[in-house]
């Protein structure tokens, strides 16, 4: 049996000794979601809640008219005689799933001098302000709309529904989150072609049209201040011919806001805490996203807080296809495949092309889970001599290498999501003698238990940042990448300061579950001694954050925000960390 039924295994048993209300919560949160309904929670323990549709094939996850590609995953490569890793390649483009629309979506850029020209026109995906992206969720309850309409024509939320939930609440005001509950993507997000309820039958008029807030509806959010909203809805554009000026009419003011979102019914009317977190696609007019909330407690009223007074740092670079976003291997032929822009559609109004991106799973920021260096249960690869050689030096030290089917969107978002605890490593930069390159400086127990004597013990719970410096100094644009990775890899500088074994023993020993880094991984440039690692961190459960930038600009304590991207089966994740002070 694999680690994973291992552990909830025993965690079912010690779940059999409490109330049964924590009893559903901690199994559902153990799935990695949360569906139990507020008024069965206890308002004093803190949770976490997806919203995010999750990304497959068969789900109605892209928009469905031509030439909108579909979405792909591609497992490139999987853990054998060629690779220790399993690989995963995307094709995705930003109306996939759970996304995020910024003003570019509409507002045309201002050289172009247009009725709608203007500064936002030039507020693309990665150019939004960080502290935009969360803030008091206000859950606006229009499911009396579900339904009520015409085959192709979507039920209009109205200033009247808005004023409706002020009244019985309080008004809206900066730093809220407004969203608009109907159940529309509970009710109809569904594997296909039952799904294609979900958007293609409304395109056809055969089905009615999701609810959404007509022009005057975010006319009078912006008013209140509010500069972000959500829709459980496919899109915030109501059919059939009111889209474009529902769009228009929010983001003119600066607006953001999340389109197929899910599973609002888990949240209070207010005091809970909603983040979108989107990677940063140069010049993206939109993006894939993870939508989170955070109910219960202390915590949300503290981010709210941060978000309100625009206390926020972004820990994710920018995607870009002249950025050295992926590895290009140690050998020739193992490269990961470089991040692209394709473009498909374009809007002659805006001067813009609607693109998608082919990209590694661990293209930029990205989630590290189990998966990625473990086999599956019940399965026994054939490695390479040499790499059977190393699981045999490391099972004689450390027990067994384990197997794991945790993916992504398996992973609970509690592990992703903490307090930062920053160990810095930046003495450890130039300590390898040049004729052992290439070699990276590795971190090793002693140097975390020095941090721990100067700023205390690690906690549980606690996400440990390896603060590098790394890619703050050297991530450059072509033709001045080459310090990133290939230099480095090639033995021309040293490698970046990487996580030893014996600290992802010792971590998890102090009850840490995530350790980031703001390298572009944390395995370094040896391969043994990557490898090595991440067996360590996925046979213990641990998870790795890697590709951050900025870790200068926030503090231990700070709370860290981080979730990959909701995609069934993959063995890594792109997906954005954001700091709130």
């Amino acid at each position: 049996m694999g680690l994973r039924s291992n552990n909830l295994r025993n965690l079912l048993r010690e779940l059999m000794r409490r109330p049964a209300v924590l009893v559903a919560l901690q199994i559902f949160g153990a799935a990695g979601f949360v569906t139990a309904q507020t008024d069965q929670a206890s308002p004093s323990v803190t949770r976490f809640v997806d919203h995010s549709l999750l990304v497959a094939p068969e789900y109605p996850c892209t928009w469905p008219a031509h030439p909108f590609p579909r979405f792909q995953l591609t497992h490139e490569r999987t853990i054998g005689p060629d690779s220790p890793y399993n690989v995963d390649v995307l094709l995705i483009d930003g109306n996939t799933g759970t996304q995020l629309d910024v003003p570019p979506h509409s507002v045309a850029r201002p050289d172009l001098k247009r009725p709608k020209s203007g500064p936002l026109g030039l507020a693309f995906t990665e150019t939004i302000e960080p502290w935009q992206f969360g803030g008091e969720a206000c859950v606006i309850d229009v499911r009396d709309l579900l339904d009520q309409a015409p085959k192709g024509v979507s039920p209009l939320v109205t200033p009247a529904h808005v004023k409706r939930f002020e009244s019985k609440y309080r008004s809206l005001k900066f730093g809220d989150v407004a969203l608009f509950r109907s159940d529309y993507s509970d009710k109809y997000y569904k594997p296909l072609p039952e799904g294609s309820r979900f958007i293609a039958d409304v395109v056809d008029r055969r089905s009615p049209g999701y609810p959404d807030p007509d022009p005057h509806c975010m006319e009078y959010l912006a008013e209140r201040g509010v500069m972000t909203v959500g829709t459980d809805s496919a899109s915030m554009g109501p059919m059939p011919n009111l889209a474009e000026p529902t769009h228009y009419a929010g983001l003119r003011h600066g607006m953001i806001w999340t389109e197929g979102a899910t599973n609002l019914g888990s949240l209070p009317a207010t005091g809970a805490f909603y983040c979108m977190l989107a990677p940063r696609h140069q010049g993206g007019p939109y993006s894939e996203c993870r939508a989170i909330s955070v109910v219960g407690g202390d915590l949300p009223k503290r981010l709210i807080a941060s978000a309100t007074a625009k206390r926020a740092v972004d820990l994710s670079p920018v995607l870009a296809p002249n950025l050295p976003l992926t590895s290009p291997g140690h050998r020739t032929g193992q490269h990961r495949q470089t991040y692209l822009k394709i473009d498909f559609l374009y809007a002659e109004y805006l001067d813009l092309w609607h693109h998608g991106h082919l990209m590694d799973a661990s293209a930029g920021t990205h989630l590290v889970p189990p998966s990625y260096a473990l086999p599956p249960e019940g399965t026994k690869p054939e490695y390479s001599p040499e790499v059977r050689g190393w699981l045999a030096d490391y099972e004689q030290k450390y027990g067994p290498r384990g197997t794991s089917s945790l993916t992504t969107e398996k992973v609970p978002l509690d592990w992703t999501c903490g307090p930062i605890r920053i160990i810095n490593v930046q003495t450890l930069v130039g300590s390898t003698d040049q004729k052992s390159w290439p070699a990276s400086p590795i971190v090793t127990p002693e140097l975390i238990q020095a941090e721990e004597q100067r700023s205390g013990g690690l906690r549980p719970g606690e996400i440990v940042v390896l603060h590098t410096g790394h890619l703050d100094q050297h991530l450059k644009p072509s033709p001045n990448e080459s310090g990133v990775w290939s230099d480095p890899l090639a033995g021309k500088s040293e490698g970046w300061p990487a996580l030893g074994v014996d600290a992802v023993v010792y971590l998890k020993s102090k009850g840490i579950r995530c350790v980031a880094t703001d390298a572009p991984d944390l395995g370094g440039v040896d391969p043994r001694n990557a490898l090595m690692t991440y067996w360590a961190l996925g046979s213990r459960e641990m998870v790795g954050i890697e590709f951050l930038y900025n870790v200068h600009h926030v503090n231990n304590g700070n709370y860290l925000l981080f979730a990959a991207l909701k995609i069934r089966d993959c063995h890594a994740g792109p997906g954005r960390a954001i700091v709130f002070q």
